[in-house]
C-alpha cells in the first residue's frame, strides 16, 4: 500500500480487539484509530474517528454485525466493510455482500489473510476467505435475502434450539420469535416446521435436538 490506511476495530471480545490491534499496528500502512465493543459503541465513536474502512466480528450480543453493516453503509460516503466471522455459512456470506460489505475473513484464518482482506479492500477490491468464496454466487441464486435476525433465528434453528432459547439468547419475546419464524417460512415458500428445521439444517451446517 502506498497509503495509510485508517482502521477502526468492533469486536465485542477485548481480548480479540487487542490481538488485532497489536497484529494490524505492525502493519507500517495500517493506522488503528480506534476500537469499539458494541454496536452501539461504534456508532457513537466512529465519525470522531473517521477510519477509511471497518473490520467488525459479524457475532456480536447487542447488535450483530449485520445489522451494524447495514445502519453504517445508509450513511452518506460510508467507510469501508470487512466482516470478521466464525460463521462460514452461505447466508451471513451473502447477506454482508448485499448490504454492501466488500470483505468477509473467518476468524480463525491466518493473520496474513486479515491483512490482506485490508489492501485489497481498501484498494477498491472484495476479498472473502477461501473457505467462503464458493459461497455467495450460489447462495444469491438459490435462495431469497433473509434479514440479519431472521438469518439468526434460521441459525439457531439448525443448532436445535427452541423459540424460549432463541428468544432469552437474543433478547427477544417469543411472539417475536415466532413471527420471525413464520416470515422466514414464507420468504423460503416453506409450509410446514419441520421442512423448515431440515433446511436450516442444511443450509447452516448445524445439528442439534429440535424443540418447537
Amino acid at each position: 500500500m502506498t497509503r495509510q490506511v485508517r482502521l477502526f476495530l468492533v469486536d465485542d471480545h477485548p481480548l480479540v480487539r487487542d490481538g488485532l490491534r497489536a497484529r494490524l499496528e505492525s502493519v507500517a500502512w495500517i493506522h488503528v484509530v480506534g476500537e469499539a465493543g458494541s454496536g452501539a459503541q461504534a456508532l457513537a465513536l466512529m465519525d470522531a474517528a473517521a477510519p477509511d474502512l471497518l473490520l467488525m466480528d459479524v457475532g456480536m450480543k447487542d447488535m450483530n454485525g449485520l445489522e451494524l453493516a447495514a445502519q453504517i453503509l445508509q450513511r452518506p460516503s460510508p467507510p469501508h466493510i470487512v466482516m470478521l466471522s466464525m460463521y462460514d455459512n452461505p447466508e451471513y456470506v451473502q447477506q454482508a455482500l448485499q448490504l454492501g460489505a466488500r470483505g468477509y475473513v473467518l476468524k480463525d484464518a491466518p493473520s496474513a489473510q486479515i491483512v490482506a482482506a485490508i489492501e485489497a479492500v481498501s484498494a477498491g477490491g472484495v476479498f472473502l476467505s477461501p473457505a467462503v468464496s464458493r459461497w455467495p454466487a450460489r447462495a444469491a441464486e438459490a435462495r431469497p435475502l433473509l434479514t440479519p435476525r431472521e438469518a439468526e433465528i434460521l441459525a439457531a434453528l439448525g443448532r436445535g434450539e427452541s423459540s424460549k432459547q432463541m428468544a432469552r439468547a437474543l433478547g427477544l419475546s417469543v411472539r417475536t420469535v415466532e413471527a420471525h419464524r413464520q416470515s422466514i417460512k414464507r420468504r423460503l415458500s416453506i409450509d410446514s416446521l419441520a421442512e423448515l428445521i431440515r433446511y436450516a439444517v442444511e443450509h447452516t451446517g448445524s445439528q442439534g435436538r429440535h424443540e418447537a
